[in-house]
């Protein structure tokens, strides 16, 4: 390459340069409403990574802008603790704002099935909650800020703070951690099977750096390191994925079969009293469906004494209290061949001496001589939809559940797996409490899979039946067992331990799943030792940023 050339080009490169680190000096700049709105927008970019998206890219937009915006707020020794706390908070929560926003505001929809009764309370769920969950991210923007510096490493403190702070989402007041920022990372298979190792919470850590890395790449001291950490991380990432997904080809049952029965019943009618046997009926209708000939789904050569088939009905989906209607488990019986299993969602009641009832989101299991055999009960209830918190005073003020059960639904006692005739055993997990990993505690020998049955007909279509399907994936991954999921409406799958696919039903589609049972489980670390390796992880991260702020380290960048 000759001089004029080469000058050529490192004036194009450093045109370049000057124009990332124009860009970087105007978003430090800005101030007031400035501030406040690329805050809020880039909040909202980032859930263009969230389903049904899927744009891991946005995450690599929203967090340079955070970042820059922390940068712009300086040192001020003669600032008060408050102004300190103060600005990178507003920052942190107008952030959180904008991502909750437009990642929740399909929430709404519920409050629309019934609009005479619930419309009001609207502007809650659609701002008022995400204003709520904005003040994680406030704390995570401030806390950052305390181990702040000037080297490229300050995004590692950034890492902790935010890994920390969907930590406490998870559990504060009940827990709320819809749509943690680590499901960004996560919008392929190959990409999701590092959850086995570190969880979902450990996948936040490591986006956050990652997405965060090029805000750095116009800094003095830290870039190369911390930019080869992030590349490191990325490519073992996707290469573990690619490695465990190679090792695990797919595996069937050849005696086990699952039907999943989706009946697309819209939620305005579902607890309809006059469409309640019709209701039933659409769901024996589709019970009674046998696969095609030629599509057996188990070896023709079994016995068919040794053959089973478990049929899955979705959350609730009994439109009475089955053990009120001996008629409706003699249709049952009448229903179902031999070999056959329901299991299906159902409000199981106990009814005291007093007379008062409880009442329970359960699933039943039901044999093919219609006789329930076994009942689970939801452990982890949905706040204002199964059960009002401070039940007496808000009922005062107007405030009801969304499901209109007297008092609410009562949470079970305890989670086990339920064991079931000729058949794996599985662990039952209603409606959200999948998205609770860190409650699942799995003894040995664990359950052959997870059972989800849920409702999201009260969302439409919506961004958040897709949510809800990954956070279950996600869980099902990091456990290392195959998901079974029904769901009234949709979305509903079969997957394999790894988050493969092996049968599905989209979004307001009425019909059924045929498939053989995946029969491997994968006994994971994150399985065996829970967030373990996420807190070691975390504690790496926050003492090399403490070290840099306090400018302890030896002088190697």
């Amino acid at each position: 390459m000759g001089s004029a050339e080469r000058g050529h080009s490192a004036r194009r490169g450093a045109r370049r340069t000057s124009l990332f680190e124009a860009l970087a000096g105007r978003i430090m700049l800005a101030s007031g409403w400035r501030r406040a709105l690329l805050a809020a927008l880039s909040g909202a970019i980032a859930t263009l990574g969230l389903p049904p998206f899927d744009i891991p890219l946005a995450g690599f937009i929203a967090f340079p802008v955070l970042v820059w915006l922390l940068d712009g707020l300086g040192r001020d020794p003669g600032a008060g603790a408050l102004k300190r706390f103060a600005a990178p908070f507003a920052i942190g929560w107008t952030f959180g704002f904008g991502y909750f926003v437009a990642g929740l505001w399909w929430l709404g929809a519920a409050l629309l099935v019934d609009a005479g009764s619930f419309a009001w309370f609207l502007p809650f769920a659609v701002l008022g909650l995400p204003a709520i969950l904005a003040i994680f991210f406030g704390l995570a923007a401030a806390l950052a800020r305390l181990v702040w510096s000037d080297s490229a490493w300050r995004i590692l403190g950034l890492a902790s703070a935010f890994a920390l702070a969907e930590w406490a989402r998870g559990f504060v007041l009940t827990g709320f951690p819809w749509n943690e920022i680590g499901l960004i990372a996560l919008s392929h298979p190959v990409l999701v099977q590092s959850v086995s190792l570190v969880g979902l919470q450990g996948i936040t850590l490591l986006a956050v750096l990652i997405f965060s890395t090029p805000a750095i790449l116009s800094d003095r001291r830290g870039r190369w390191p911390v930019a080869a950490l992030a590349l490191a991380l990325v490519v073992g990432q996707i290469g573990y994925g690619v490695w465990r997904l190679d090792a695990h080809p797919p595996s069937a049952s050849e005696t086990v079969a699952i039907r999943i029965v989706q009946p697309n019943i819209r939620q305005s009618l579902k607890w309809n009293a006059q469409e309640a046997e019709r209701n039933f009926e659409k769901l024996l209708e589709l019970t009674a469906m046998r696969p095609a000939p030629g599509e057996d789904v188990v070896d023709n050569e079994t016995p068919a004494d040794d053959r089973r088939t478990l049929i899955v009905w979705p959350e609730t989906a009994f439109p009475f209290v089955l053990t009120d209607r001996p008629d409706a488990l003699n249709r049952l019986a009448d229903t179902l061949q031999p070999g056959e299993t329901l299991i299906g969602g159902a409000v199981r009641v106990e009814r005291s001496e007093a007379d008062r009832a409880r009442f329970y989101n359960s699933i039943y299991v039901i044999d093919d001589q219609g006789t329930i055999v076994e009942a689970a009960d939801k452990l982890h209830l949905v706040p204002f939809g199964e059960y009002l918190p401070f039940q007496d005073l808000l009922e005062r003020w107007g405030v009801s559940n969304l499901v209109q059960m007297p008092g609410g639904f009562s949470a079970g006692a305890s989670r086990r797996a339920v064991e079931l005739a000729g058949a794996p055993s599985f662990l039952p997990l209603i409606c959200y409490e999948i998205i609770f990993p860190g409650e699942i505690s799995l003894e040995d020998p664990a359950p052959g899979f997870i059972l989800n049955v849920t409702n999201d007909a009260w969302y439409g279509e919506t961004p958040g039946p897709y949510q809800h399907l990954r956070m279950a994936e996600v869980t099902a991954v990091a456990l290392g067992l195959p998901l079974i999921r029904a769901a009234n409406t949709g979305i509903s799958v079969v997957d394999d331990a790894l988050g493969r696919e092996r049968s599905g039903l989209g979004l307001g589609a009425t019909g059924t799943i045929d498939v053989a049972l995946p029969t491997e489980t994968i006994d994971s670390p994150y399985r065996r030792h829970g967030a373990m390796l996420f807190w070691g992880l975390w504690c790496v991260f926050t003492l090399l940023s403490v070290v840099f702020r306090l400018d302890l380290r030896p002088r190697i960048d």
